[in-house]
């Protein structure tokens, strides 16, 4: 497995690099140590023997009561011979049995009469003593001897064992339970490693779903300190993204409605223009034209200059009313028309727009029925509601024929719960369905032929949208048998 992640250019696990590291560790520790080991172990072997040496001199120099005693101890622990010899040659104190061998020493030593076989290697020499090693055949020995204030000499001898052979078998013994050890160890880190890397590899996923945006994951897990704080720490950010890039969305469709509304208004500035040209373009070339005609006596009769003058008045009738219904339109739609929300009577306003249209009624041939209702109350702007009725019953006029019966026009109330429903009927041909939607679009005609004969605008059912839609109410069109019904509702209230 671990070939096969090498050779695919992949990097090791975590529970393998913890493996890989404490093995290097553990081996770098055991070679360090043989290392150490063959250096400094034979300079400390010498440093403790001279310590224990020095133990013993300054025990005998201090003349305590129970020196003797204390000196068999520390000889006895520290594998030290001593003896001492008075200054006629006899033996004070020793703490061997067989003292006439290492009396013998101290005695060559005195009288200046060595082995012929023994190497000498001088320690240490002071006026009070003096420390040496002494190489013979049987082994090396480490040696301490003077004099004492009442001329008494001593010896304070100790065998040094070859330190550098047992240097050689701790290293070579370091060496086998390090390499023994190292594998059982690599393998137990392996399996406790799991207890970490699990963990780190449980943020690991959470991290790659917080790149691909999933923010539902958390971490859960009560582990290191570091590692739970971590995971916290985590948990905290990935509320936080989730919280910014929701504001970010939110944001991001505001704008693009912003953008869309700002378009489609910049598209309806320009289609408002062209048509407002297009609606001025021909009143204004009729009064050009019949005013140049006036102005250079096209005709002199008295009769034909009436009638140019007829058709000036007109086309600027025509023109004052497009401006006024525009500049009431922009008024709704901008929002800076005040409404003044009134409890009324409906039947009167409408009985009133009924009266003042009765000549309309009579010239054009139409039978107009109301099915009156008095006390109609509903809350609203009447000088609005008034403007609504008065399009719908403008329209209906104009668009109003026989099929069968006469012209007819019938104005009837609706009334569920607290809503009352105006509807204006007129008798004539349907809208085809496709077109329904567009009659409340700025200046559409369905027949543009008889809207330029009656003189409209297609600004009126623009003006009953944007006032419907300020008051809050509903408004439409559908086709019935005969004709065509054009309604608007109002908030009905008690008497």
């Amino acid at each position: 497995m671990i070939i096969k992640s090498l050779k695919a250019g992949r990097r090791l696990s975590l529970r393998l690099q913890y493996t890989f590291i404490f093995a290097g560790l553990m081996a770098g520790v055991i070679f360090l140590t043989i290392i150490l080991s063959s250096v400094l172990l034979p300079w400390y072997y010498r440093y403790s023997r001279l310590k224990d040496i020095r133990k013993e001199y300054k025990m005998l120099v201090s003349g305590d009561e129970n020196l003797y005693e204390d000196l068999d101890e520390m000889s006895l622990r520290n594998n030290v011979s001593a003896i001492v010899l008075a200054p006629d040659s006899s033996v004070i104190y020793s703490s061997i049995k067989s003292e006439r061998d290492i009396e013998l020493v101290l005695l060559s030593i005195i009288f200046r009469n060595p082995n012929g076989s023994q190497e000498i290697e001088v320690v240490e020499e002071t006026d009070d003593y003096s420390i040496r090693i002494s190489k013979l055949p049987e082994g090396d020995y480490l040696e301490m001897f003077g004099r004492l204030s009442d001329g008494s000499a001593f010896l304070f001898r100790t065998p040094i064992e070859s330190i550098d052979e047992a240097s050689a078998y701790a290293s070579w013994f370091y060496f086998y339970i390090g390499s023994i050890c190292i594998i059982p160890g690599a393998l137990l880190v392996y399996f406790v490693s799991r207890r970490i890397s699990k963990p780190i590899l449980n943020l690991s996923d959470i991290s790659k779903r917080m790149v691909d945006l999933d923010f539902e994951a958390r971490y859960e897990g009560e582990d290191a300190a570091e590692i739970s704080l971590l995971g916290k720490n985590i948990n905290t950010l990935s509320e936080s993204l989730e919280e910014s890039i929701s504001e970010l969305k939110t944001a991001n469709n505001q704008l693009k409605r912003d953008i869309e509304k700002k378009e489609k208004a910049a598209k309806e500035h320009s289609e408002f223009i062209s048509n407002v040209s297009h609606e001025l373009k021909t009143p204004i070339s009729l009064i050009q034209g019949y005013a140049e005609g006036l102005k250079e006596g096209v005709s002199d009769d008295a009769e034909d200059r009436e009638y140019y003058l007829d058709v000036i008045i007109d086309e600027a009738s025509r023109m004052n009313k497009l401006v006024k219904q525009l500049l009431s339109l922009e008024q709704i739609e901008s929002g800076d028309d005040v409404i003044e929300m009134q409890r009324f009577d409906i039947t009167e306003v409408i009985s009133a727009c009924l009266k003042t249209s009765s000549v309309l009624f009579r010239e054009s041939g139409i039978t107009c029925e109301f099915d009156e209702k008095p006390g109609a109350f509903v809350w609203g702007d009447p000088y609005m509601t008034e403007t609504v009725f008065e399009n719908y019953l403008s329209n209906a006029i104009h668009y109003c024929k026989d099929v069968g019966e006469g012209k007819q026009i019938k104005v009837s109330f609706i009334r569920f719960d607290k809503i009352i429903k105006v509807c204006v009927f007129n008798s004539g041909d349907h809208f085809p369905d496709d077109q329904m939607p567009k009659l409340w679009d700025k200046f559409y005609k369905a027949d543009k032929a008889r809207t330029r004969e009656y003189g409209g605008s297609g600004i009126g059912l623009s003006i009953v949208k944007a006032i419907q839609t300020s008051l809050g109410q509903c408004f439409g069109a559908e086709n019935v048998q005969g004709g065509v019904v054009f309604w608007f509702e109002s908030e009905g209230v008690t008497k």
